[in-house]
């Protein structure tokens, strides 16, 4: 066993595909949270069944967090907080929990490579193409996707597996992705691992 193997347990440590997940790991307790929670509750189910499926295919799985401001804060304390069951997000969050040998990036910001590790992650790793999931389409999960196509790679966001306050907001963001990013926005029961792979 590598010196990496004992670090990371069963995670890839090269991959040409990732599974990014944003923002998942919230308590969903904030202005217009609730609306929010509303669209992301059916989303999360499908990013569950994704997930499960990118690890089957041994697809790293990042975590790109919101640190909401708290600068002392780490993942596992956030993790904790949001798997309360007082809070709204708990249910959301259980369904998509980090697995021990999942990635985690906590951002300042909207976009996942503001400010972060997550590029230089994404190097090790020697990604070329992000699925991008999460909350909110119309913006951190925008935000992340315009820093991803300004690094030139090749960008998925599954339409089923993304949420916003408004659901016209997230289909119209969609088609600008589609679009401008030149997005693949298949649901994700139509993605395959070993296809993306190839595509690269």
């Amino acid at each position: 066993m590598s010196d990496n193997e004992n670090l990371h347990g069963n995670a890839p440590d090269k991959s040409d595909v990732v599974l990014i997940l944003i923002d998942v790991i919230s308590d969903f307790e904030f202005e217009d949270g609730e609306k929010l929670f509303k669209n992301a509750l059916p989303m999360a189910k499908n990013l569950a069944a994704l997930k499960k499926k990118a690890k089957k295919a041994k697809i790293p799985v990042i975590y790109v967090n919101d640190n909401f401001g708290k600068w002392q804060s780490d993942f596992k304390k956030l993790l904790a907080h949001s798997l309360d069951e007082a809070v709204r997000g708990s249910k959301i969050v259980e369904m998509v929990a980090p697995d021990e040998d999942d990635y985690f990036v906590l951002k300042p910001k909207h976009s996942g490579f503001y400010s972060t590790t997550l590029e230089i992650l994404l190097k090790h790793l020697q990604s070329k193409t992000l699925i991008l999931t999460g909350v909110a389409t119309d913006i951190c999960v925008l935000f992340t996707a315009n820093d991803a196509y300004l690094r030139d790679y090749k960008i998925v966001v599954p339409s089923d597996c993304v949420a916003a306050n408004e659901k016209k907001a997230s289909q119209d963001t969609l088609k600008f992705l589609e679009r401008v990013l030149k997005a693949d926005t298949r649901p994700s029961a139509e993605i395959n691992f070993a296809e993306l792979a190839k595509a690269v």
